[in-house]
């Protein structure tokens, strides 16, 4: 990506901002341990870049996890179905789905992502692919259940049950109760019986784990800076974005990577017509990538709801894929 996220402040009013970006940030930076939820790095130009990050050598898990469903893909489809309705959470540019689709090219299929603009051009590249593939978008958060269009969650008995999709690792993002509570919302947005393929990173040394977060090109810096940049347009921000730079910390006490955004200098700025004053060295806390043991995904699973019934991992055991059910509730 060009350097120009580095470069000097952007400021000037945006016409339609998310109030809850706004109350989010407002809310992060006052705090003594500053922090914005990560789901605020995935704007436009954010989600691009992460699908940069995927390409770059350090970054391990979107290889693994591309191997792993080309191998299990067709066990997959066999146990959830072939007509079953693909419901992707935060599908992004949807190309791990490709591989999962061709195996289903005549279901249908409903991505569910927070920035309508990226998903709608992933959309346009899956129907020229799958032309018998019926495509529903959905712009919503998946952090909160998301009505799904009628023929997909069906009162009918014998429609086929969805299979939910969420590969990415994004469950480390997350804080326990958190995931625990997106879990839940899937399983409301999909349904009793529902399926879902989840991909999640395992817990391994330090030294692989900050080089994926920190790649030598700098690709992870420019999505975590993107953040500052965001706010400037969104929120008639004055961040003096070349006076930060980003961090990746391994934390061993709670298992994951911490990305930060950390101030070179002391700073004063002022967001949404509200000031703030940050000195060298603090650092706004923006995302966690959460590290798992085999037994801590599965019982993170079924805290929200789900029966682990297939578990696949690579041969070096560096990342899983699994295949849950939903659960009715009176089974646990």
């Amino acid at each position: 990506m060009a350097t120009s996220l580095l470069d000097a402040t952007i400021k000037s009013p945006h016409p339609s901002f998310d109030h809850a970006f706004r109350a989010d940030v407002l809310r992060g930076l006052a705090g003594r341990a500053k922090s914005i939820p990560a789901r605020w790095l995935y704007d436009e130009t954010g989600s691009e870049i992460f699908e940069e990050i995927t390409q770059a050598p350090e970054y391990y898990p979107t290889r693994t996890e591309t191997s792993l469903l080309r191998a299990h893909s067709a066990d997959v489809v066999r146990q959830s179905g072939a007509d079953a309705p693909v419901v992707e959470f935060g599908s992004g540019s949807s190309l791990k789905t490709r591989i999962l689709l061709e195996h289903m090219p005549k279901t249908t299929y409903v991505p569910i992502d927070i920035c309508g603009e990226f998903m709608e051009a992933a959309c346009a590249e899956l129907r020229a692919r799958f032309p018998k593939l019926e495509i529903l978008p959905v712009e919503g958060d998946f952090m909160q259940e998301v009505p799904l269009p009628s023929c997909v969650k069906s009162s009918d008995s014998a429609a086929p049950e969805a299979l939910g999709f969420f590969p990415g690792s994004t469950i480390g993002n997350l804080l326990h109760a958190e995931a625990v509570d997106m879990l839940r919302a899937m399983h409301r947005t999909l349904g009793d019986g529902a399926w879902l393929l989840i991909g999640m990173d395992r817990a391994k040394e330090p030294d692989r784990l900050i080089a994926a977060y920190d790649d030598a090109l700098g690709i992870t810096a420019q999505f975590n800076l993107n953040l500052l940049t965001r706010i400037n347009r969104e929120l008639e921000g004055s961040i003096p974005i070349n006076h930060f730079r980003h961090v990746a910390r391994w934390n061993a006490e709670r298992s994951r990577i911490e990305m930060h955004l950390e101030a070179l200098h002391d700073v004063r700025f002022e967001v949404a017509g509200t000031p703030f004053t940050m000195v060298r060295g603090e650092t706004i806390h923006t995302e966690n990538c959460h590290k798992y043991t085999p037994q801590g995904m599965e019982e993170l699973l079924a805290a929200g709801g789900w029966t682990t019934h297939s578990h696949w991992s690579d041969a070096d055991g560096d990342y899983s894929l699994l295949l849950a059910r939903a659960c009715d509730p009176k089974c646990g």
